[in-house]
């Protein structure tokens, strides 16, 4: 893809969007394309997670080690996102359902632009505070649920 085309692509992603123009601009210049066939595997569950992976074209099951597919993900989805942050495992085996083009985002380069952009840095931290408080409201209502029985 085309660095214009890469750019319009990490636009569309909320976590990149927030970040602004230059920001997004470094990302898309730096980012490694990556091309699967339909069947190949991106990684697998339990792997060590460096990077997150922004699908351009095609789609990718997410499957847990049951083989169940816990989440089919298209054109504009970010794979990884918390691996852009901090140091983790793959929680499900990512495979091309498709032929797919994929945007490689290195933890270290996204690091590099948060420290590069402080203002960017900023929004990012407010995105995931929010993510967080959603996800604790949320783990909150299941936890009540199970106390109903």
């Amino acid at each position: 893809m085309a660095l214009d085309d890469d750019i319009a692509l990490l636009a569309r992603v909320p976590l990149f969007a927030s970040l602004g123009g230059e920001p997004v601009r470094l990302l898309a210049f730096s980012a490694e394309t990556r091309f699967l066939r339909a069947g190949d595997v991106l990684f697998k569950e339990g792997q060590a997670a460096d990077c997150g992976y922004v699908i351009g074209e095609g789609r990718i099951s997410l499957t847990n080690d049951g083989g169940l597919t816990d989440h089919l993900a298209g054109p504009g989805s970010l794979i990884g996102e918390m691996a852009l942050i901090i140091e983790t495992l793959r929680p499900a085996t990512a495979t091309a359902r498709d032929p797919v083009t994929v945007l490689r985002i290195p933890r270290a380069l996204f690091r590099r632009v948060l420290t590069e952009f402080p203002d960017a840095a900023q929004r990012v931290h407010e995105d995931f505070r929010e993510k967080m408080r959603a996800t604790t409201a949320d783990l909150l209502r299941v936890g009540r649920l199970f106390e109903r029985g």
